[in-house]
């Protein structure tokens, strides 16, 4: 058993095993051999510290780029917004941002000047779940805060992903997946305690923490450090679900895509994310019925879905493919994607929760209903 990446125990046990599974940072071009590399990804719960972890990752390519998906803009700009209508950022002028290796930032929100720090404020979006040594990123954001400044953690909760059954939340280079209860046990190691958390709907549940030295938690904080007690969420049977769902999961989206290849549909899918990864590779041939991906990111385009080989291809393509109908693999880029491209209305497919439809059921809006994938997505793509 592997060291905790947090407090170096070696008491742990796998909660979440989806055994060899290609690296979402491997695009492969069509021309590369078959098949591409797998490795080992499951998710390992510290018993020591409580923090939920990969319980390894071999993978060493960087992150491909992608284009900030206008959901995330959006919930970064009403954050920065309740910040300060919470007199947050009041009296503060620099700031010190830790970001995630997938790009985006919060600093042209922020009327501060960015400095190496000590900062009056210190912002984290998405940036500690992408670390492999947990104490020296933490000590960094310690060195980063000023004395009585303020440090902002944007996170996807543990509780979340788990409420929503959002298995494909696991990836390699997703190193730590916190609770907010963990989050305070990590935080407490360099002497920053939570005081409050935010919550947004991005990704199905995502969560602005703020923390300070000396400070106290609110009310809401603590119901919600009781609530993820309650739930058992530093226990293997808080997060079994995650494992039960696997297996329905991938038989909803096999049987989804069996369907439209025996019906001949030109069907499509828009998103080549990190979180569909797994799941195509997974459903195995049956992902042959998805004639290709569009995906905004040009890092992306011309090559081809790790694992699955679904070819990845620009919007414009996609659009120009004139697809009977269209999956979507992130449906938080449904809005964004028909204001771009409406001509695409009535063809958008989501993934939703009737289980009893094996096929999609349009709504007045143009979305779609199909049998769920349990979980909403990540942010990294």
């Amino acid at each position: 058993m592997a060291e905790c990446i947090l407090c170096g125990s070696r008491d742990g046990v796998i909660v979440l095993n989806l055994g060899a599974q290609p690296s979402p940072r491997h695009w492969p071009l069509p021309t590369d051999p078959l098949p591409d590399p797998t490795h080992a990804l499951a998710m390992r719960l510290c018993h020591g510290c409580g923090l939920a972890q990969l319980d390894a990752d071999d993978t060493t390519e960087p992150e491909v780029p992608v284009p900030e998906p206008r959901a995330v803009v959006d919930q970064a700009r009403r954050a920065v917004a309740d910040l300060g209508r919470l007199g947050h950022l009041d009296g503060r002028a620099t700031v010190v941002e830790f970001g995630s290796p997938h790009g985006g930032s919060w600093l042209p929100l922020l009327d501060l000047v960015s400095t190496d720090g000590p900062a009056d404020l210190v912002v984290d979006s998405f940036g500690l779940m992408h670390e492999r040594d947990l104490p020296a990123a933490l000590a960094r954001h310690a060195e980063a805060l000023a004395g009585d400044g303020l440090a902002v953690f944007l996170i996807q909760p543990l509780g979340d992903i788990v409420a929503q059954r959002a298995w494909t939340a696991l990836r390699h280079g997703h190193h730590g997946y916190f609770t907010l209860t963990s989050l305070r046990n990590a935080l407490g190691t360099v002497g920053i305690t939570p005081t409050s958390v935010l919550r947004y709907d991005l990704y199905g549940g995502v969560a602005v923490v703020i923390a300070s030295r000396g400070g106290e938690p609110d009310a809401d904080l603590l119901a919600a450090y009781d609530d993820e007690a309650r739930r058992g969420l530093a226990a293997p049977e808080g997060l079994a679900c995650l494992a039960d769902a696997v297996s329905a999961s991938t038989n909803r989206l096999r049987s989804y895509l069996e369907s439209h290849r025996a019906a001949g549909t030109r069907l499509f899918a828009y998103g080549a994310a990190s979180k569909a990864v797994a799941e195509l590779a997974m459903v195995g041939d049956a992902s042959g019925a998805i004639l290709a991906v569009g995906d905004a990111s040009p890092a992306k385009q011309g090559r081809c879905m790790p694992g699955s080989r679904v070819p990845v291809i620009s919007p414009e393509a996609l659009v120009a493919a004139d697809p009977a109908e269209v999956l979507l693999l992130l449906p938080d880029l449904h809005d964004e994607l028909l204001a771009t491209h409406p001509s695409l209305a009535g063809r958008v497919a989501v993934l939703g929760a009737d289980s009893t439809r094996t096929s999609p059921s349009l709504t007045a809006s143009g979305r779609a209903t199909c049998p769920d994938t349990p979980g909403r997505n990540g942010r990294d793509r």
